[in-house]
């Protein structure tokens, strides 16, 4: 059902998106798993693509028109949209893993950062492990507010309190998180920065992904030749984290986590419930 254009799903509808949300996970967990130097993101992509199928969903990023693989695999200055290559991973890199699944018509979306060891730069893996954790974290402080806020944009409230405290770092404003349904891109949007305007109710039945995407020095990008991978222009790192949360009756359920979000919302207060 519509509320104001925005899609609220039924309860049932919520407890179709829990599957494709668990093979989300594992594509994921098996992709950043093997990430070390000498890997490729063709070959992370494979074992990604393995894991969804494994469990019965399919890479719903290969539904994309114009787009054939299944992960989005982004290095150190690039941001989002990556096309997985045959370059290999070299130490003291970073990869933002984006993934996305889908089974019997409904989807699921999430993204993990990694950092690729290297003793022989700690002070260089220190730096991207800041970023990543930075990101992460404000991607459940996002979470939080979602589960304890009355507006959608509260959520892109505390995303913008917890990395301007935490950090000096840029926020990609025009790169941001949305409702995930039937289509993994719905309404509404989901900024990740403070808005003037509240945005939807909170309320049972909303289903959206959220995902900080965060910069080490100017937010400004663009995007390269191929169409789809977006570059940060003065070179700098960049760093996503993603989860997919469904608002049920009871509070809220992260679907691509494996514990539905306890871990990361513990330090908030908030304990996500499964449904029913």
């Amino acid at each position: 059902m519509r509320s104001k254009g925005i899609l609220y799903k039924t309860e049932a509808q919520l407890r179709s998106m829990i599957a494709p949300g668990i093979a989300t996970r594992l594509g994921l967990e098996a992709a950043a798993a093997a990430v070390k130097a000498g890997v490729t993101p063709l070959e992370l992509d494979a074992i990604a693509e393995k894991a969804i199928r494994d469990f019965g969903g399919e890479p719903n990023f290969k539904l994309v028109p114009g787009y054939s693989h299944t992960l989005c695999t982004s290095v150190n200055a690039n941001v989002v949209h990556s096309i997985p290559t045959d370059e290999k991973l070299q130490a003291g890199d970073m990869i933002s893993i984006d993934c996305g699944a889908i089974i019997d018509g409904w989807n699921a979306d999430a993204a993990v950062t990694v950092v690729v060891p290297d003793p022989n730069r700690p002070a260089l893996v220190a730096a991207r492990e800041k970023l990543s954790e930075v990101t992460k974290n404000a991607m459940w402080a996002g979470i939080a507010a979602l589960a304890k806020g009355k507006y959608l944009n509260e959520v892109g409230t505390a995303i913008e309190k917890y990395i301007h405290e935490n950090s000096d770092y840029g926020i990609l404003a025009e790169y941001i998180g949305h409702g995930i349904g039937r289509d993994m891109h719905e309404e509404p949007p989901v900024f990740n920065y403070e808005v003037h305007n509240r945005g939807p109710q909170i309320k049972a039945g909303l289903a959206v992904a959220i995902e900080p995407i965060i910069s080490a020095g100017s937010p400004v990008s663009f995007t390269q030749p191929d169409g789809w991978t977006v570059t940060m222009k003065d070179g700098k790192d960049s760093c996503q984290w993603e989860h997919t949360v469904l608002v049920h009756n009871k509070g809220i359920w992260v679907s691509t986590a494996a514990d539905g979000g306890a871990a990361g919302l513990a330090a908030y207060g908030v304990e996500p419930r499964p449904l029913s």
